[in-house]
């Protein structure tokens, strides 16, 4: 079963947000938001879990790339 999740930052927070499920969390850091995901996919999908079930996350992100200034060497 794959899982997708929206993810993005809200200012304060990263955030993820399911699609097609009813899971939400977040974390201050990106890392501590996957650490998050992953503890609330296993207890969504506990019972599936425990019977068998392979459950991948995939998640989907955007973000602002802005230009670089460049300085002048020399």
């Amino acid at each position: 079963m794959i899982v997708k999740f929206d993810v993005y930052f809200d200012g304060e927070y990263w955030c993820a947000r399911g699609i097609n499920e009813d899971i939400f969390t977040q974390g201050k850091t990106l890392d501590e938001l996957m650490e998050n995901l992953q503890e609330a996919v296993e207890l969504h999908f506990e019972e599936d879990i425990e019977s068998g079930e392979k459950i991948i996350v995939m998640t989907l992100s955007e973000f602002e790339v802005s230009r670089v200034e460049q300085t002048a060497s020399g």
